[in-house]
């Protein structure tokens, strides 16, 4: 046999469940892995799909997913996390449950893959006091699953978005602590980080702010109305009108790990607001953290599990955890598994196509700091407050302020 055909035939296949936009396919792919089919019901992410991943099988709809192809090795699934607490509470009534997570327990009750992995956001672990994450756990274990979990944060990939997201991978065979808790380098802080930009929540301001140095905070879908709301940056050595700005739509792309341009279609180009495109990208999974966890399935390490802390019972979920057969364990590993080379937030945007903050949005910003009890950076405040007066329509300096790069 030929080294590639070995490579070939010893190649994890994927299966990948409520796909999106691939990111998790994306860095698995960069990994090693091969995916042999995507599902997801979406119109547009599936028009991203077609397009990225143009040999690779599409299925429409989960529920009408008979069952898995017979090569599949490593099944993924970024499930609504709401999906979750409502299959949790249906559960038990006349031996039915309601979300479409159950479909990935039915597929899995006719499929036994080597791999199980599953990514949500942070609050899957608070969600219904902890009832929806125990509903999980209890699901898989009836499968005689053995699981891990942690919350990871995207800025140890070097991308500089801090975004925490739970990594949950669960297997039948293989002990899924040595892929998820084998490795651990400790938040590093702040000491490599420029100083010539911040990022920030624009439409927070009286409770929180999301304030990150030399990086912006979580890139989300959109906000409550599904409008997209990219994070501000704030870059004090711009001039005045284009210190308080908002990166575009190829910028969060290469935040989240894509290439420019990768939701781009014929079904998202023509929505002058990029509403759909900011859905999918501030929905998907940062392709490093993906791609990080397809090399640990291949080549997993050795987790020691003397840093771990028996669970009680009524214990909320940690940030990192541990169980088979009704055994849970707290595990101590930070949301920094390795901390690789940083990437400075201004040499990832394009300048050229950062644009200054509206007025509406910077004055209803402002106002909102001048009523809370945060603490603001006093030059960020003074810099706000200016741009404020500059944007301000009722100002004829207004209408000058476009970014040229």
């Amino acid at each position: 046999m030929s080294s590639e055909q070995d490579v070939n035939q010893n190649r994890l296949r994927v299966a990948g469940l409520f796909a999106g936009v691939g990111g998790l396919e994306l860095g698995l792919k960069r990994a090693g892995l091969e995916t042999s089919l995507l599902c997801e019901v979406w119109a547009p992410a599936q028009a991203v799909l077609e397009k990225q991943f143009p040999d690779v099988d599409l299925d429409r709809d989960v529920r009408h997913l008979p069952a898995l192809p017979s090569e599949v090795d490593v099944v993924t699934a970024g499930f609504p996390c709401q999906d979750l607490s409502q299959a949790g509470r249906t559960a038990g009534i006349g031996g039915e449950q309601s979300g479409l997570v159950s479909h990935v327990f039915r597929l899995l009750k006719k499929h036994h893959p080597r791999w199980l992995v599953l990514e949500n956001v942070r609050n899957m672990l608070v969600l219904d006091k902890g009832k929806a994450m125990l509903h999980l756990v209890q699901e898989l274990e009836a499968l005689g699953y053995s699981w891990a979990y942690r919350l990871v944060d995207s800025q140890f990939t070097g991308v500089p978005q801090r975004r925490q997201r739970v990594l949950f991978v669960a297997s039948l065979t293989e002990d899924p602590r040595n892929v998820l808790l084998s490795k651990d380098a400790g938040d590093p802080g702040e000491g490599d980080r420029a100083t010539d930009a911040y990022g920030f929540y624009w439409t927070e301001g009286l409770r929180g702010l999301g304030w990150a140095r030399d990086a912006v905070p979580t890139v989300k879908g959109g906000s409550g109305l599904g409008i997209p709301s990219p994070p501000g940056i704030w870059i004090p050595g711009n001039p005045v009108g284009h210190r308080i700005v908002t990166p575009s739509i190829t910028d969060a792309e290469q935040l989240q790990g894509f290439d420019k341009n990768w939701t781009l279609t014929e079904a998202t180009a023509d929505k002058k607001s990029g509403r759909d495109r900011w859905k999918l990208v501030g929905n998907a999974v940062t392709v490093g953290v993906s791609q990080w966890l397809g090399e640990q399935l291949l080549n997993p390490g050795e987790y020691d599990e003397s840093e771990a802390d028996l669970m009680p019972d009524d214990a909320r979920w940690p940030t990192a955890a541990w169980g088979h057969k009704g055994k849970r364990c707290r595990s101590n590993v930070s949301m920094w598994p390795e901390n690789r080379e940083h990437t400075h937030l201004m040499d990832l945007v394009d300048r050229g196509g950062l644009t200054p903050l509206s007025y509406r949005a910077a004055a209803g910003f402002y106002s909102r700091t001048q009523k809370a009890k945060l603490k603001f950076d006093e030059a960020f405040l003074i810099d706000m407050k200016q741009h404020v007066e500059l944007m301000d329509p009722a100002n004829a300096a207004a209408a000058t302020v476009s970014f040229a790069g």
